[in-house]
């Protein structure tokens, strides 16, 4: 009856045995892709009551040692594990519990890893954010801000870029260099003691006041990538022709683009204005002097308003000429304006070539402020412009006296009559 009992006894440990070591490698091949990516230890269990004695084989050894080099990394990394295991390991089981070093991941890699990762928690640990500090630390606390990568203002700069801080500082409008293409990449780009220092070096030099710095940046970004050289060249050669230092340097305070210009297209330019107005040297550098602009925009509104005021206006050559040299910008006003003006004041008003071109600065003025002044002096019946005549009111009084001194000299009302009329136009 004993021997019976063992045997069934050994036949079910057998089948349990089978079907645990089957189960075990099972699983340990799906630890084993992912023992390198845990940090929790595993306890193995040794099956003590199945290997212990006797009844341990050869086979569930060699089963048992290829479920050993699974977890041998682990064992590795937890040696707390291995002396837990050595008081259930006893007799020849203990020598077979080798630690395995694998040719992918060795044993004496994974310890460093494990260090840097505690050493990371510990900084984790002392930068906690829920550990309280003392106001005089928070305050110490400075978080960097990073440079946006891309934004539609330059505003956004200004903290991280010296060059843009330092032309905020000299006047610079940024809202408006960022509306032209390519500027404001072109402005983050620049070092402000290599690039826009010189330049700004140079500026001083030929006289630009420090306070027209920001006005000239502004409308011409483009003068910080210009060759010095190149600039001292312009500069040389408008010396060249007779302009002052002042002059020269007025000149490129009011026309910021002037140097922009290589010297043939200056030279061009002078030379256009003198043939084309028959001047002489001294008048083409004062009407230059007076408006720089003309250097620097197109030549074509220019020949057309010569034509509408020969042609339409019926001015004649020297006529013009003398135009021109008194009020400069006729050759750059709108030719809608200009005929506008021209039309009011021969047509409705009477007034003679002659007369307009003795004072030409009214081709330059308000046509509203023309024909508001002109109706209210003919309402009071002092509408005279003749200079033979009595009452005889010039033109340039009409059109540069301020409202208050128009009135009390010229109308003889006082200006709350003047703004009343003005109500019933």
């Amino acid at each position: 009856m004993a021997s019976s009992c063992t045997q069934l006894y050994l036949q079910c440990r057998n089948l349990f045995l089978s079907r645990t070591v089957a189960r075990t490698c099972q699983y340990s091949t799906q630890v084993h892709h992912c023992v390198t990516h845990t940090r929790v230890s595993i306890k193995i269990p040794l099956g003590y009551s199945f290997f212990k004695g006797n009844h341990t084989t050869t086979q569930a050894r060699q089963r048992w040692k290829q479920q050993m080099l699974c977890y041998s990394d682990l064992a590795a990394t937890h040696p707390g594990t291995e002396a837990k295991e050595d008081k259930y390991v006893e007799g020849t089981l203990r020598e077979d519990v080798v630690a395995y070093r694998s040719p992918l991941l060795p044993i004496g890699d994974v310890v460093p890893v494990i260090e840097s990762q505690m050493s990371l928690d510990l900084d984790t640990a002392e930068l906690s954010a829920l550990e309280e500090i003392s106001e005089e630390e928070a305050v110490s606390i400075s978080v960097p801000s990073a440079m946006p990568p891309a934004s539609t203002s330059l505003r956004d700069y200004v903290d991280h870029s010296e060059t843009l801080s330092k032309l905020v500082q000299l006047g610079v409008s940024l809202w408006k260099l960022e509306q032209k293409p390519n500027v404001g990449s072109m402005l983050l780009k620049l070092n402000y003691d290599t690039d826009v220092a010189p330049r700004l070096l140079f500026l001083k030099e030929i006289g630009v006041e420090d306070s027209c710095f920001g006005h000239i940046i502004t409308h011409n970004p483009f003068i910080l990538t210009q060759n010095l050289d190149n600039l001292q060249a312009r500069v040389n050669y408008l010396k060249s022709k007779k302009f002052s230092s002042e002059a020269v340097a007025s000149m490129v305070s009011r026309a910021p683009y002037l140097l922009n210009f290589s010297v043939k297209r200056l030279d061009n330019r002078l030379g256009f204005y003198q043939q084309q107005l028959k001047l002489s040297a001294s008048n083409t550098r004062n009407i230059v002097a007076r408006l720089p602009r003309l250097l620097c925009g197109s030549l074509e509104p220019v020949k057309e308003n010569l034509k509408v005021c020969e042609i339409e206006l019926g001015f004649k050559e020297n006529e013009i000429q003398h135009m021109v040299t008194v009020v400069p910008k006729v050759l750059t006003a709108n030719k809608r304006k200009l005929i506008q003006i021209f039309d009011y004041l021969h047509n409705v008003m009477k007034v003679p070539h002659n007369l307009i071109v003795k004072f030409p600065q009214v081709l330059n003025s308000r046509y509203l402020r023309i024909r508001e002044r002109h109706l209210f002096l003919e309402y009071l019946g002092k509408a005279q412009y003749d200079p033979i005549l009595p009452n005889y009111i010039s033109l340039d009084r009409l059109v540069s006296l301020p409202d208050e001194v128009f009135c009390t000299e010229l109308a003889s009302a006082t200006l709350e009559d003047f703004n009343l009329f003005l109500k019933t136009l």
